[in-house]
């Protein structure tokens, strides 16, 4: 049985992170997403680690890669500070992550982000605009394939645009498009099995002039707007499901 009350209701887990479950699914995400005992788990791009938080606990008797940047990632100042954050956090509580494994990310050419074969699921969350804009979205595919069994599942929950948008476009407002995600996916092999509704936000209008940034968690405009803001809640996301 998985462990979902500690995942979720830990005590290595702040009021912070906790409060964002509300807009965020995990457990409803992982469970589409067909997490089971015993698995073993890759989580592209953890950042500073919130989902981490809840995979870590559930993947005590299995395995747990997380996928982060290198020391020598291409924005060398925000990967550091994002790694550095991480790794604090994995030190902070040995009993829920010390088994997590830390691997590198795909940048150029494909790093091996798991062993190759070895993942039941692999997990990306909200990072899809950040590949695009490194150029990396591709080998980052690639990647996830390569560690996935036959059969495997690729997981990905990305801020939504509703509308056409240009790559340029995708890129600056960190919405970007179910097809764009999907035919990527697809041409790296995988097949689209099933979309969820669980992340939606039907409030989320996508058209904010910071683009998703103006949204909680990060009110890239301070003070201006933010009561608007803090009423919408966190973007409108698709939730899809790809097998290998």
């Amino acid at each position: 049985e998985l462990d979902w009350t500690t995942a979720l209701e830990g005590s290595h887990r702040s009021d912070v992170s906790k409060n964002r479950d509300v807009f965020r699914h995990p457990r409803k995400t992982l469970e589409f997403f067909g997490l089971k005992e015993g698995q073993t788990v890759v989580e592209l791009s953890p950042g500073e680690g919130w989902y981490t938080e809840v995979l870590a606990p559930l993947t005590r008797n299995g395995s747990l890669y997380a996928a982060h940047f290198g020391v020598n990632a291409t924005s060398p100042e925000y990967a550091r500070r994002s790694l550095g954050e991480y790794l604090e956090k994995l030190g902070s509580d040995h009993g829920i992550y010390g088994k997590v494994v830390l691997t590198q990310l795909p940048s150029v050419g494909i790093s091996e982000i798991s062993p190759a074969g070895s993942a039941d699921i692999v997990v990306a969350f909200r990072s899809v605009h950040s590949w695009l804009r490194a150029g990396t979205f591709k080998q980052v595919l690639e990647a996830s394939y390569l560690a996935l069994k036959p059969g495997g599942t690729l997981g990905i929950v990305q801020h939504r645009s509703r509308e056409e948008r240009s790559l340029d476009q995708m890129k600056s407002t960190g919405y970007v498009t179910e097809e764009l995600v999907i035919s990527a996916a697809e041409e790296s092999g995988f097949k689209l099995q099933a979309r969820s509704e669980i992340n939606r936000n039907p409030r989320d209008t996508a058209d904010h002039p910071k683009g998703v940034w103006n949204l909680p968690p990060s009110f890239a405009d301070g003070d201006k707007g933010k009561e608007r803001y803090v009423d919408i809640g966190e973007s409108d996301r698709m939730t899809l499901r790809f097998k290998k």
